[in-house]
């Protein structure tokens, strides 16, 4: 029996303003509010509420036999209450679903506080579970860091947090060791060294022929319909018994346009899998007690799902990343000191996309950073961030 089991990621960042230098110390107003309250509202009726409305019709329709996850950031969460009420509604009901849908933590901010602040990840994981609980009743068991940033160090912090399974991606790197036999990513595994906390990894071509191919009308399998990805799952060996299927939940509408085919294409794979001997879906928290035993992942390096290299280059590969990085952290003891709204500030200058909007990187992964900013360059976004966080400096 093979198990699909779906993730969604849902996020989106406090934009900052083209803050300039001489406003520092007199204006500490940073965030984009009009570009923030225009992107969420504009994602909620093209993603958020379609979307959620085929995985509400497909869970009802096979009597709860169709199966998801989501994650949610902290601050997507926030823009809902603020500007786009009726896409937190959506979520609130499926999340009533309890059991054919699941909500994952990660850090209130989608923040790197992992690699840099444990003090500070732990207590953005808490404020996450706290909004979680707030908004859907929910107590998460599952955890996804930020951009399924992976490493032996983020699986036992996770852990000593108390969760009981860990998501991350199927990168090659992990699975394809030197002088090994290759590894698929249709098991769990555990990080060297912490071997209490499970795995499950992103099955990254197949979860890519979704949410990168579908509408490429260039690619040898476009157009792509539901019987025929219901087929390559079927092709697939025994021994996968889990395809993890893990995408931004914009991909729906945003970045796979209605007009590509995209919502009829999941409506009827839902439907074609839900009604399969062979082939069903499960909840990742499912997994641990249908699957045999963690094998081992040895680690060269962090691993994430972001950018041909699955690294941690799209958020710290050039000097101005590096350098924004490290003076945001820097200010993490004296923000959590100050307390109150100049702490709350500084963690929304956590979010890892102000640190993404500086890449420099070519090719298709510059296009992709590039589509995502909100700035000209990213020497625009290194300044503006950098300004914003000396106002906070001087005032914290």
């Amino acid at each position: 029996m093979t198990t699909l089991t779906f993730y969604f990621q849902v996020h989106q960042p406090f934009r900052v303003r083209p803050y300039q230098y001489d406003e520092i110390g007199k204006n500490h107003d940073f965030f984009d509010d009009w570009l923030n309250e225009d992107v969420v509202k504009r994602v909620t009726s093209l993603c958020y509420l379609p979307m959620n409305d085929v995985l509400s019709r497909a869970i009802d329709r096979t009597d709860g036999a169709v199966k998801c996850a989501f994650s949610i950031s902290g601050t997507a969460l926030r823009q809902f209450e603020l500007w786009a009420p009726e896409a937190l509604e959506s979520f609130a009901a499926l999340a009533e679903k309890n059991d054919s849908v699941e909500f994952f933590c990660e850090t209130s901010r989608h923040s790197l506080a992992a690699l840099a602040d444990e003090e500070e990840f732990a207590l953005q994981v808490d404020q996450q579970r706290a909004l979680l609980k707030k908004h859907f009743g929910v107590t998460p068991t599952t955890f996804r860091n930020t951009e399924l940033i992976l490493s032996p160090d983020v699986a036992r912090q996770v852990e000593a947090l108390g969760f009981d399974l860990l998501v991350g991606e199927g990168a090659d790197g992990l699975l394809r060791r030197p002088h090994e036999p290759a590894r698929h990513p249709g098991q769990l595994f555990h990080a060297e060294g912490v071997p209490g906390l499970p795995i499950l990894l992103r099955d990254y071509p197949f979860s890519d022929d979704i949410a990168f191919r579908f509408s490429n009308q260039g690619w040898e399998e476009y157009p792509l319909f539901a019987p025929t990805f219901l087929r390559w799952l079927e092709e697939l060996p025994e021994e996968r018994r889990v395809v993890g299927l893990f995408m931004d939940y914009e991909t729906f509408g945003e970045h796979q346009p209605k007009s590509t085919g995209v919502f009829e294409f999941m409506d009827e794979m839902l439907d074609l899998v839900a009604a399969h001997e062979r082939i069903d879906f499960s909840c990742p928290r499912e997994l641990p007690g249908r699957l045999d035993a963690p094998v081992e992942l040895a680690f060269d390096r962090p691993y994430s799902w972001a950018d041909a290299e699955r690294d941690l280059s799209a958020w710290l590969a050039n000097p101005m990343q590096r350098s924004a990085h490290e003076a945001i952290y820097e200010l993490g003891p004296r923000a959590r000191a100050a307390g109150g709204e100049l702490a709350e500030t500084w963690r929304d200058l956590t979010t890892s996309d102000h640190v993404y909007y500086m890449s420099t990187s070519a090719d298709t992964d510059g296009d992709v950073h590039e589509y995502f900013s909100p700035y000209p360059s990213p020497h625009d976004a290194y300044v503006t961030v950098m300004n914003a966080l000396e106002d906070l400096r001087r005032r914290v």
